[in-house]
């Protein structure tokens, strides 16, 4: 069985983070959803678990962080093709994201949004010859990279 990830969030509005999260393409599975959470399918090994602040407090004694001012983590989904993030980036902007930081290196680039309740998404594309690690092959195909 291949390994899944379950990404879950706290969300101040289950309503408007179901709209907002499938607004892009993501699919709510209505097995695992309710008036408390939502389950939301990324793909067939990612999911995202958005919960009532309510429905959170039963998995943690700690309080739910205001993401709009605290960041403690950064959820990196990566697409196929680089154009895929500017359709992905800008539809979630369209939907109430708020834009972030963009990275460019030739070989990888990234956006970032904010959902409507401050957490944070980086879109990311990597060339498939800088996930081999052959960093000569990178530099001859892309020159020189500086790194942030």
């Amino acid at each position: 069985m291949a390994t899944n990830v379950f990404i879950n969030l706290p969300v101040s509005d289950l309503a408007r983070s179901k709209q907002f999260y499938t607004s892009f393409g993501w699919t709510l599975d209505p097995n695992f959803s309710n008036d408390d959470a939502g389950a939301v399918t990324i793909s067939d090994t990612i999911h995202l678990m958005i919960l009532t602040h309510s429905h959170w407090a039963q998995f943690t004694d700690k309080q739910v962080a205001d993401a709009t001012t605290t960041s403690a983590v950064i959820n990196a989904i990566s697409v196929e093709d680089p154009r895929q993030i500017d359709t992905m980036v800008d539809q979630a902007r369209a939907a109430g994201a708020t834009e972030g930081k963009a990275q460019e290196f030739g070989f990888m680039r990234s956006r970032t949004f904010a959902d409507p309740d401050g957490h944070t998404w980086e879109i990311m594309w990597m060339d498939p010859i800088a996930r081999t690690g052959d960093w000569a092959a990178v530099q001859a195909k892309y020159g020189e990279q500086q790194f942030a």
